[in-house]
């Protein structure tokens, strides 16, 4: 007896032993470091369409449609839907227990307050207002859309993830003036938004939301479950492009969510560390002009710019080896379902000649044209500088401003003139998802005050947008976007510059992330 009571004595020894050394064990880091393309400025994803506040957006708050990783919507927030027979009534449920991150219900009134300031804001959201009759709620889960003439893209529109998304924010914050962003961060999503962790410049961090409750489908993109699989989520800001690589490289960081081209090589080569592509389609180069003032409020000088530029020059400079880019002059973007380059064959190549021939009959005198730009992307710095070469080679005079990215797409905002602060020229690019259809591309709204920084008005385009809207089939679609793109060649919204492919670099033991226009962190395991 006395041997089996040492015995036992021995046992519990062993096994506080065995519990103490367990809990002395660090637990498996939960927390996902990520070095992104740039640092976050403006919180509010209505107010702005630069990728860094999409992503924001999409860690904390949720749109009611989403989209999967092949762009097609699927409910999100809503429960269900239904649609008259006539196409001009939509009527919405939203799942039950919806909280916002401060503990209240999402009802019916943030979602119609929500709707009606994207729709102010958004391409796709600005063409859904045109034929909005009225936005009404029947109770707190429940809310009806008429529309003034049938639209079929409304669960498309409603899940839009490109340009200014549509999320759905509490009343008190979306019943803000449109135009002036809003401050708050409070959504219904995955993840909180830690604001006291938050440090300008260095440092973003985004706490699981242990109140969500996704939906039970599989992750598809947007689409589906939103299972967050992490504790904590933290962007740590690396402008350098080579402290961001041998952060990846020793483990400091987990992601490097848009790695230096020239670097790619260099990172790929490193063991635990994997390269891939996150979007089925390749982003979309533009140099924008300002079509306010002279001298680009005329068309001739827009043009110019198609003619005084040379793709591959910039596609180069910005991303070197040519396995990632491609010359590429489709508004709607090559690979995708609406790519056609109908129109834009004058311009295939620069024709300096015929560029400056342009410029003079633009009745452009020489005057200094500021382009806004940063090396905290330094793709867009690089190729700002071929963008001033280039155009002083036809005669313009070009003043490159180099400022912080958050600097310079405040100033994108700003209609004054350049000695009020605004701005002649940018050079920027955006997803394939957003370009590859007139209802989202940003850059091909011509509504004026309407339209995205640069505001490019043009009723005939516009005319033609809508036809592509009110297509009946796919084949008077294709009519109408081939109309829609000859038109674009002649106006120039802005210069198409081509297109690449965007990698990230993950380590070997991150796994789960989503094909989508933007990275997303649910689904995301660390290992």
């Amino acid at each position: 007896m006395i041997r089996s009571r040492l015995a036992g004595l021995l046992l519990c020894a062993a096994s506080l032993t065995l519990g103490l050394e367990a809990q002395a064990q660090p637990a498996p880091s939960r927390t996902l470091r990520v070095a992104p393309h740039a640092d976050l400025k403006t919180l509010d994803p209505v107010a702005a369409s630069i990728v860094i506040t999409r992503m924001h957006g999409l860690m904390i708050y949720e749109t009611l449609f989403a989209w999967d990783s092949k762009l097609q919507p699927h409910p999100q927030m809503v429960e269900s839907f239904s649609t008259a027979p006539d196409k001009l009534s939509w009527s919405f449920t939203l799942r039950p227990g919806l909280k916002f991150h401060d503990g209240q219900s999402v009802t019916t009134r943030d979602v119609i307050a929500s709707l009606k300031r994207w729709m102010a804001r958004d391409t796709i959201g600005g063409k859904l207002g045109e034929y909005t009759e009225g936005l009404e709620a029947v109770d707190d889960r429940t809310f009806t859309l008429k529309l003034k003439r049938p639209m079929a893209l409304v669960p498309f529109a409603l899940g839009s993830a490109v340009g200014q998304i549509p999320v759905i924010m509490r009343e008190s914050d979306a019943k803000s003036d449109p135009m002036k962003p809003v401050t708050e961060s409070i959504g219904s999503g995955p993840f909180r938004f830690n604001r006291a962790e938050w440090r300008s410049g260095a440092r973003v961090v985004y706490d699981r939301n242990p109140d969500y409750v996704p939906r039970s489908e599989p992750a598809d993109g947007l689409a589906g479950g939103r299972v967050v699989k992490l504790d904590r989520v933290e962007w740590i800001i690396m402008p350098d492009a080579a402290t961001a690589a041998a952060a990846i490289q020793t483990g400091e960081i987990d992601i490097w969510e848009q790695p230096s081209q020239d670097l790619i090589s260099t990172i790929a080569g490193t063991r635990d560390v994997k390269v891939e592509r996150y979007s089925n389609l390749a982003n979309q180069v533009m140099l924008r002009p300002n079509h306010l003032y002279p001298p680009f409020n005329n068309p001739k000088a827009r043009l110019a710019l198609a003619y005084a530029t040379d793709q591959a020059d910039f596609l180069a400079a910005g991303f070197g080896d040519e396995e990632w880019w491609k010359r590429c002059n489709a508004y709607f973007v090559c690979g995708g379902p609406n790519g056609t380059e109908i129109g834009s064959e004058p311009y295939a190549r620069p024709d300096l000649a015929t560029a400056k021939k342009l410029l003079a009959a633009s009745g452009y005198k020489g005057e200094k044209l500021v382009l806004s730009t940063s090396n905290d992307i330094a793709p867009i710095g690089r190729m700002a500088e071929v963008a001033a070469q280039s155009l002083k080679e036809v005669g313009f005079n070009v003043d490159v401003q180099f400022a912080d990215w958050g600097t310079v797409t405040t100033r994108q905002q700003n209609r004054g003139t350049v000695d009020q602060g605004g701005w002649n020229l940018f050079v920027t690019y955006a997803s394939g998802a957003t370009m590859q259809s007139p209802m989202t591309n940003i850059g091909t709204n011509m509504g004026c005050e309407k339209a995205w920084a640069g505001w490019p008005c043009d009723a005939e385009a516009e005319r033609l947008r809508g036809a592509v809207v009110d297509a009946p089939d796919e084949a008077s679609g294709k009519l109408a976007i081939e109309a829609l793109h000859r038109r674009l060649t002649v106006v120039q919204p802005y210069r198409v510059l081509g297109q690449f492919d965007q990698p990230y670099a993950r380590r070997s033991n991150i796994s789960g992330v989503l094909a989508a226009p933007v990275m997303l962190f649910w689904n995301i395991e660390k290992k």
